[in-house]
């Protein structure tokens, strides 16, 4: 594909070259100004108003060097400063005719009705190959890192696939498992020919060898794992019998798969992953495991490995393990780390009750809020019964009575004889109930509930608790889970000797050999950058020390004057005179450090109660806009109980949404302990609400960020979030933040939209809808941003990086294709031949590598928790074989293990080389406006997962009324392509509002 040359007046900026072995959107014809083969479809222009005709193309400068190919000569240029000359204050790029805001524009905060989305899906994801490694970074102090990833030596084996049909049909892994150990127990010897097999407890099983036979059935017999799982005795009693089942299972040859094509990849030879081999040999490795431990997800747990602690309400805390097989360049690894998770205590319910309760079961009924606070915890946990000696059947409950057990009565016969439920325990079992007067547990379907007495049932071990923690219980987990790093490398270390991997008979079988020993990797320890601070301040700049450094003799690059305040205080703890104060104490610390702050308030100190917020803030509202003849609030600070339930939500959902009231709040504990740091953290959380700058980059005022300082650049940071587990109908809320401002990209404005519940593809990044009146109308996140960009600083973006977060490797195929589409018909919809290039960097916490110091005796090589040193970059031996990824681990550790945040660039036009990315990402990090810290994510994808997590609180109040109905308030309704369910829009965001950084 030719390489074509952009212009602006006369100087030539960039080279776009595309990487895509096919367009990503069907052939089109194409206006003849269309650069790179890249203009946009002839209909999106259709509507769009052309003011002025750039320059024409110039013609082809070179071909194409293969995918994402660099000139001979760039290996260092992303290290040297631009050769152009760059001011703050710069001219606009373009001629002024040739204006970004060229299409009437609607904000994506869900102002007009949505008739109809044109975008459409890009489906083929074999026309796109990621970015692909263009060496190595060298920058940096080079060290010596042990990572938690173990070398895995590749069986020579071929594996081979069966089919496998299990007649009637089981839902449960667990029961698949037990029946195909019993076929491998009866027929190892003689049908499957010595061969141990490896089953996915679903359809696969897999084998080191072919088996005897191409397709044959087998009958299997199997005891009902809810009967008499204590021993093999038949009672006498036919009611105590255990019942078998007897299973058809079909095994039938599917394909061979070939180690070579691992090989080669491993080896960097072919781009794509065989991911059915390392599925394989993922399972393979998880079989013993499987039986020995409770698998959840990829981790197993056990209540053996380490002592349970208690969590508080009935739970407890089990250590585990993750594991996962990885290709990386050192070959095959076995990535483990150490695991927590909450489980349901296995108590006898009664006891359990007690504790969800915090009390002894009352002697009297329960209340109708007891009631449902049991109903609701117990709803789905499986229970034994205890009343029948050896027979532990286990159910499942489904709920509660609603009357107490003395009054329960029940058909015994056809003729109707009604039996009480305490006459009948004591008639059949021998069993008298001592708690009649509380309700039972109903266990099986409602239509036909079988009766169970709390006390005759004891929960059953093993159960993850999935619904949502209070903050006692997470505290209690996170003090378990909180390792320093030492402790942890030792207990991954164990794990590995424990789970014995050279004994594994699966690992045998299939001639896997795991390494017992911790990767050893070169790592660098990237520079901190310098930052500017006001020229007023005693320090005009500083170099931060492992990543941190604070605001001492220092003012903000860009206070910001409050005039007009105000202060409602909703804890009935804080005296007046106390609020009083402290708002004193925060408008100096504010004037300290950089700002022009009003000592005094525009009303008095406004005391209101929680549960009137609506009424307080409104009342607050009124009264200052007409004492300020309507000039009204800048700022509003809040007072809250430190345990103020939905009101912090309430308060940000009325001011950014009702009011465009900008407020901060502060818990009555700070109040009380006013503490310097506290205060000037606030005061910076201030300062960018108000639309200023806390500190810049000294390179990027300098103009010397390689690829970023030299033309325009705008930074995307991007998030979706979505709702708890359990919560079936909830939408899912996708946030897009980007900067404001260049050369010092630190300012990020943020857009927020609601959008189909767990959709992780972003809808509203580009959207098209009809107008009766004035035709296709463009709209969108991306497009809203770029264009208060070009308002911003007079400059339209010439070059675009992306920060996408919260990404699992799984949909990097889906969310590239989907979303770098949009990008290019938002900027496409400005102008026809408006195309700039795009890095697109997947950032990614949710992993599972840790990195440890070579020794942890070098107090010169750890930080003050004996984590690695802020600024650690590892790009070799445990990263992609052949992708641009790398681990940075940017931020200082505080407690626990520090996580490295895993960068991984799937698209690449602007050519960026393995120093500059990883550079511009880790300088990034000491921008980061709340504190002064470097932090463990960039910046603008942090403050993405902000908005998003903010506009969560937007939902609240008609929570209810959405899950009853979504399309019925009088709000435009936006149909998602995820099943066509209706997703109520957010409230929108005041201008004012979403021009600042609101979410900080």
């Amino acid at each position: 594909m030719p390489i074509r040359q952009m212009k602006e007046s006369s100087e030539q900026h960039l080279v776009i070259k595309t990487h895509f072995k096919y367009s990503m959107n069907p052939p089109q014809k194409t206006p003849k100004t269309a650069q790179n083969g890249k203009g946009p479809p002839l209909q999106e222009h259709q509507n769009t108003k052309i003011q002025n005709q750039p320059s024409p193309p110039s013609r082809n400068r070179g071909r194409r060097r293969g995918r994402g190919g660099r000139k001979s000569d760039q290996g260092d240029a992303c290290l040297r400063p631009s050769s152009r000359p760059c001011t703050v204050a710069c001219k606009p790029v373009n001629p002024a005719g040739d204006s970004l805001e060229t299409t009437p524009n609607v904000s994506t905060e869900n102002g007009g009705s949505v008739c109809e989305m044109e975008m459409g899906f890009p489906t083929s994801s074999k026309s796109l190959s990621f970015a692909p490694r263009p060496g190595y970074g060298q920058v940096g102090t080079k060290c010596i890192v042990k990572a938690n990833h173990f070398l895995a030596e590749l069986p020579e084996k071929d594996l081979n696939h069966y089919d496998v049909t299990i007649t009637p049909e089981v839902a449960s892994r667990t029961v698949n498992r037990a029946i195909m150990a019993e076929l491998v127990r009866l027929y190892k010897e003689s049908d499957l020919g010595m061969r141990l097999p490896a089953y996915d407890g679903r359809k696969s099983l897999y084998t080191a060898g072919e088996l005897p036979f191409a397709w044959k059935e087998f009958t299997i017999k199997l005891v009902d794992e809810d009967d008499g799982i204590n021993g093999p005795k038949l009672h006498t009693d036919p009611q105590l019998r255990r019942r078998e089942r007897q299973y058809r299972v079909v095994i039938k040859f599917v394909a061979r798969s070939n180690l070579h094509h691992l090989g080669q990849f491993l080896a960097g030879k072919r781009a794509d992953a065989p991911q059915e081999v390392l599925q394989i040999l993922d399972i393979v490795l998880r079989e013993l495991s499987v039986k020995r431990y409770c698998p959840i997800g990829r981790s197993f747990f056990s209540s053996d490995i380490r002592a349970p602690q208690r969590l508080g309400d009935g739970l407890e805390s089990w250590c585990g393990f993750y594991q996962s097989i990885r290709p990386t360049q050192m070959g095959l690894s076995l990535n483990i780390d150490m695991a927590s998770a909450a489980f349901i205590e296995p108590l006898p319910v009664i006891e359990f009750v007690g504790q969800l309760l915090g009390k002894d079961v009352p002697s009297r009924p329960l209340s109708d809020s007891d009631s449902v606070k049991i109903k609701k915890a117990l709803r789905g946990v499986k229970v034994e019964v205890t009343h029948r000696g050896n027979v532990r059947r286990k159910y499942r409950v489904s709920g509660l009575t609603s009357q107490p057990t003395r009054e329960l009565v029940f058909p015994v016969d056809e003729n109707s004889t009604m039996k009480s439920v305490v006459e009948y325990f004591q008639e059949m079992y021998g069993f008298t109930i001592q708690h009649s007067h509380l309700p039972c547990l109903q266990v099986g379907n409602q239509k036909k509930a079988s009766y169970l007495p709390m006390e005759a049932c004891k929960i059953v071990e093993g159960q993850r608790y999935t619904k949502r923690l209070n903050e006692k219980q997470i505290t209690a987990l996170l003090k378990v889970t909180c390792q320093r790093p030492r402790e942890r490398e030792n207990d991954i270390l164990q794990t590995i000797q424990h789970n014995a991997y050279d004994q594994d008979p699966y690992a045998k079988e299939f001639g896997i050999k795991i390494s017992e020993k911790l990767a050893s990797v070169e790592a660098r320890i990237l520079p901190a950058p310098w930052l500017k601070y006001h020229e007023t301040g005693k320090e005009k700049d500083c170099l931060p020390q492992v990543g941190q450094w604070n605001m001492m003799n220092k003012k903000m690059i860009n206070g910001m004057t409050v005039n007009r305040w105000a202060c409602i205080n909703f804890s009935r703890s804080v005296q007046e005179n106390v609020a009083r104060g402290f708002c004193s104490e925060l408008a100096q610390m504010c004037q300290v450090s950089g700002m022009e702050f009003n000592p005094d308030p525009v009303i008095p100190i406004y005391n209101a109660r929680p549960e009137q917020v609506e009424k307080a803030l409104k009342h607050v509202y009124h009264v200052s806009m007409n004492k300020t003849k309507g000039k009204g609030l800048e700022l509003l600070l809040a007072i809250l109980p430190d345990n103020n339930g939905s009101l912090y939500g309430d308060l940000k959902r009325i001011c950014e949404t009702d009011l465009g009231l900008l407020s901060q709040c502060c818990l009555t504990k700070h109040v009380f302990k006013i503490s310097k740091q506290y205060l000037a953290n606030v005061s910076l959380k201030i300062n960018v609400k108000m639309g200023g700058r806390n500190t810049v980059l000294l390179d990027a005022i300098s103009c010397r960020i390689p690829l970023v300082s030299d033309i325009p650049t705008i930074i995307f940071g991007a998030d979706v979030t979505h709702p708890e587990n359990g919560e079936d109908s909830s939408p899912s809320i996708a946030a897009v933040v980007a900067s404001q401002d260049w050369p010092e990209v630190t300012k990020y404005a943020g857009l927020v939209c609601a959008q189909a519940h767990r959709q992780e593809l972003i809808q509203d990044l580009y959207k098209t809808w009809q107008d009766p009146v004035r035709g296709t109308i463009s709209g969108g996140m991306i497009r809203d941003l770029l264009i208060s960009f070009r308002k911003a600083t007079g400059q339209k973006p010439l070059r675009i990086i992306f920060y996408r977060d919260g990404v699992s490797e799984g949909q990097f195929y889906q969310v590239l294709l989907y979303e770098l589409d949009a990008i290019r018909k938002a900027c496409a919809s400005l102008e026809p031949n408006y195309q700039p290039p795009v890095t697109f960097i997947i950032v990614q916490k949710r992993h599972h590598t840790r990195l440890f110091a070579n020794s942890h005796r070098d107090r010169s090589s750890t930080d003050k928790s004996g984590n690695v040193l802020p600024g650690t970059v590892v790009d070799t031996k445990i990263c992609h074989p052949t992708e641009f990824d790398f681990y940075l681990c940017s931020h200082a550790g505080i407690q626990g293990t520090s996580r490295p945040a895993h960068y991984h660039v799937l698209w690449d036009e602007n050519n960026f080389t393995a120093d500059g990315i990883q550079s511009l990402t880790n300088n990034l990090c000491y921008t980061y406006a709340r504190c002064t810290r470097s932090v463990s994510v960039v910046p603008p994808a942090y403050y993405a997962h902000l908005a998003a997590f903010r506009a969560r609180f937007y939902l609240e109040p008609d929570a209810q009324l959405q899950e009853n109905s979504s399309n019925g308030s009088g709000h435009a309704t936006k149909t998602t392509r995820a099943g066509e369910n209706g997703v109520r829009p957010l409230p929108a965001l005041k201008e004012n509002v979403k021009r600042v950084m609101f979410y900080c």
